[in-house]
């Protein structure tokens, strides 16, 4: 049951924020909706229509509720005086439970570009994701009124901007796709590889990220963006119980036990972006995505087909000026031609202020000078790497690689 809420929530959400506005009082309404569902539905049923049945239910909480206050009551009726009668009425209980534009524009909404990229990530797991603003400040490892400050601002940008609960006009509809992407990209990312704390991942924020993919992918099945971040996600995410160890020690993806990878995840995710590649143009999320199947598919590191991962890069490159693609074109560049070519591109990004500080720079540069035998610059590069990251399982894994290889140089 607790999936079918989560699932059903954007959606009733969505219903009310197009129906009543008000998104805070909206949102507290739900909340209120879910709770009676929790405690009512094991002891009376699960009714024939949820969705309905929490539309109700959410909708007289939320009347109850702005007809407390005047103020409020007074904007109601001017509301109503506004919009057709039709768009005040929840449906009917028999009605089509799929009301996925909803959903949709609630993404659409949380991640308007007015509001700032921190807040579109925990207003879209708050209203869309469900997660309480306690969970979202745990993933992030902030205070939880810090999140639910950062929580409010957004709310609040979203009511003094007048932005109206409505998919966005075709001419500026990219762009906010464009945003919605980004925000899901990067709670997956935080989720398969926290950016800090004793955790190397957060498998509920990757797992949230995937349902929403999944839910934007449904609602807009031709847009090969969309159907290449779902399926990036379940590429890389396919490989997550090889990714650490008994005791929770990270394990590189060359040395990983391929046969623990998930094989239904990776051959939906070919399936995706396959077809997305056959009839789109190309995007940075559908080229990662293939890159993503090049490696799943490979039955062992060594069988890996680096030209070809090579050559996507190529690709990725000239739609994306992401410093994250010449690091990572730089490994692809050492496994075809070598690692002091790796390292000649790698030397490129020394200059960039996006790059200097990160630990992935260090990281992939110790790699490469491992891979070329110079063993103490290699242990330097990963004692450097260590210092950088926040993520201590990483710090425990670059460290190790490090005092190994000070171990054997003579």
């Amino acid at each position: 049951m607790e999936g079918l809420l989560r699932e059903l929530a954007p959606e009733v959400l969505g219903a009310l924020v197009r129906r009543y506005g008000h998104f805070d009082a909206a949102e507290d309404a739900v909340q209120e909706a879910l709770l009676a569902a929790a405690t009512q539905w094991p002891a009376d049923g699960q009714p024939d229509d949820p969705k309905a049945w929490l539309i109700r239910v959410a909708s007289r909480r939320l009347i109850d509720q702005l007809r407390s206050d005047e103020s409020r009551r007074q904007r109601e009726e001017n509301d109503f005086q506004r919009d057709p009668a039709a768009t005040r009425t929840a449906p009917p209980a028999d009605a089509d439970r799929r009301d996925g534009d909803d959903s949709l524009v609630l993404l659409f909404l949380c991640c308007h570009p007015a509001i700032a990229v921190p807040a579109q990530v925990a207003l879209t797991l708050r209203a869309v994701g469900g997660l309480t603003t306690a969970e979202i400040a745990s993933a992030f490892l902030v205070p939880e009124p810090t999140m639910g400050q950062r929580i409010s601002r957004a709310k609040q940008k979203i009511k003094s901007s007048g932005l109206g609960f409505e998919m966005p006009p075709p001419e500026s509809r990219v762009a906010r796709l464009d945003a919605v992407l980004q925000v899901l990209y990067l709670i997956f990312n935080e989720g398969y590889t926290s950016s800090s704390g004793p955790h190397l991942a957060r498998v509920e924020l990757s797992a949230e990220a995937i349902r929403l993919a999944r839910m934007l992918h449904r609602l807009l099945p031709d847009d090969g963006e969309a159907a290449g971040l779902l399926a990036l996600m379940l590429l890389t995410d396919a490989r997550r119980p090889a990714r650490t160890g008994p005791g929770g020690e990270l394990v590189p993806l060359d040395e990983q036990d391929r046969s623990r990878w998930d094989r239904a995840a990776i051959a939906e995710g070919v399936a995706l972006v396959s077809t997305a590649l056959a009839r789109t143009r190309p995007g940075a999320y559908q080229l990662q995505a293939a890159i993503a199947a090049v490696h799943d598919e490979a039955p062992s590191a060594a069988d890996t087909d680096w030209p070809q991962v090579l050559a996507l890069y190529e690709l990725l490159e000239k739609v994306t000026d992401s410093p994250m693609v010449r690091l990572n074109k730089a490994v692809a560049v050492a496994m075809v031609a070598g690692p002091r070519a790796g390292l000649d591109l790698l030397s490129t990004l020394d200059g960039d202020e996006r790059m200097t500080r990160h630990h992935r720079l260090a990281a992939v540069r110790a790699h490469l000078l491992e891979l070329a035998g110079d063993s103490a610059g290699a242990a330097a590069a990963y004692a450097a790497a260590a210092d950088r990251t926040l993520s201590e399982p990483e710090q425990r894994y670059l460290r190790d690689r490090a005092r190994r290889l000070v171990a054997t140089t003579p």
